[in-house]
């Protein structure tokens, strides 16, 4: 009895997976792009950025440590702001922020701890076209007063 019990058992559950599933399902999962069938979604171009600042008389600034709380990026579409904050204070130039999406955004700085340097802003299209040949978009951050 348990032999044919199982028989049975095992013969209807075979028929139940084979007609569970027809001949479009499977030939429409073989058309399925991987990505898809992954659940996987293309990840958008994002850049890296180098800053620097600009100082009062127009000279690009690349290194040093300067009264910077933080550099700033604000995408003018979206209003998303990423930021390099590292504790306030000085920080050494240049500072870097890797992952910004492409788009066009506000960019400036914060005072920092000692409040010494005032900052002004530059908008910027970050895209392929501003990268240089270090594989960054340098953003220049103009200083408009220093005590």
């Amino acid at each position: 009895m348990k032999k044919s019990f199982f028989a049975v058992s095992a013969f209807a559950g075979l028929l139940a997976v084979t007609f569970s599933f027809t001949s479009s399902d499977v030939v429409e999962n073989q058309h399925v792009a991987p990505s898809k069938v992954s659940g996987e979604v293309p990840k958008a171009q994002t850049y890296k950025i180098r800053y620097g600042l600009i100082s009062e008389n127009g000279t690009k600034i690349l290194s040093g440590n300067h009264d910077v709380g933080s550099f700033i990026a604000e995408n003018m579409a979206t209003g998303e702001v990423y930021d390099t904050y590292y504790g306030g204070g000085f920080q050494s130039l240049p500072q870097y922020y890797e992952g910004l999406p492409a788009g066009t955004y506000t960019f400036s700085a914060m005072q920092g701890q000692g409040g010494w340097t005032g900052y002004g802003s530059v908008v910027a299209t970050v895209s392929d076209a501003q990268v240089d040949a270090d594989g960054y978009v340098t953003v220049y951050i103009p200083i408009t007063w220093t005590e």
